[in-house]
């Protein structure tokens, strides 16, 4: 009987999957907003179509139409195949957090730009997925999404620490001290703006997960995100389509319009 997997949520049965075939090694996976994705939407921005006529533009796209535009499509396997790109994909410029931690210990102090709204997610991704706990993902979750925006059951991130930690048979609501993750992200592109204080950034990070033994995957997330408070937040909406997992430098991460993230000292 073939189970139907929700969004946002990384496959007990791929991860099943890699432990038996690499002898426990967990595996983060794709069935979620971090993968299988649909037509090309690259780094450039959605804020406004092209236009088709000298004398009549085409209305701007909402917001809601900017976050649900599909992605690029790229095989499910494409995210645990290395395939090295032999052209170099441009790169993105992204600022580096100039403040002090902020709730759930995300970096803070990313420009009011859109690459800094890019960065601000990307730490917000990184710190959850590090972290693999619930105590922390709430945290973050209270501290860094908007009235209106996905509720914690629901929130992509909360739902892949569940997945994680169910399919990876970790002890209670964190992962085991002799379990380690890292989520570093590699490369991003923005997606869409609506003006100078909304955003849907898009990170691709590179995740190795350790029990054992190591397995190590690509995993592509998006969010809306706005400035307020003087900081990015993610903002209120459902969340955006799903956005390509490839293998970080791959010929299917290069196709699929990631951009090579050159860090801002």
């Amino acid at each position: 009987m073939h189970t139907r997997q929700e969004p946002g949520q990384w496959s007990r049965s791929r991860l099943r999957l890699v432990l038996a075939a690499i002898t426990t090694a967990v595996v983060l996976v794709l069935a979620g907003v971090g993968l299988a994705v649909w037509y090309a939407v690259t780094g450039r921005t959605l804020s406004a179509a092209p236009a088709t006529s000298a004398t009549v533009p085409p209305a701007p796209l909402t917001r809601d139409e900017i976050a649900a535009a599909p992605m690029a499509s790229v095989d499910p396997q494409a995210a645990f195949t290395p395939d090295p790109a032999t052209s170099v994909a441009p790169s993105i410029r992204i600022p580096a957090g100039t403040g002090d931690r902020g709730p759930g210990g995300v970096p803070t102090g990313f420009p009011h730009t859109s690459e800094g709204a890019v960065a601000q997610w990307a730490a917000i991704a990184q710190t959850v997925l590090e972290g693999m706990s619930l105590d922390t993902a709430r945290q973050v979750h209270a501290g860094w999404v908007s009235p209106g925006g996905p509720h914690f059951e629901e929130w992509t991130l909360t739902r892949n620490v569940r997945s994680f930690l169910t399919a990876g048979r970790q002890g209670g609501p964190a992962k085991d001290t002799t379990t380690v993750v890292t989520a570093r992200p590699v490369a991003a592109l923005v997606k869409g703006t609506d003006g100078p204080d909304w955003v849907v950034a898009c990170v691709l990070l590179d995740v190795k997960a350790s029990i054992s033994a190591e397995s190590r995957m690509g995993y592509g997330l998006c969010s809306r995100m706005e400035w307020a408070t003087n900081r990015w937040r993610v903002a209120p909406g459902a969340e955006p389509a799903l956005a390509p997992s490839a293998w970080p430098g791959s010929v299917a991460a290069v196709e699929a319009g990631w951009l090579t993230i050159e860090a801002v000292e």
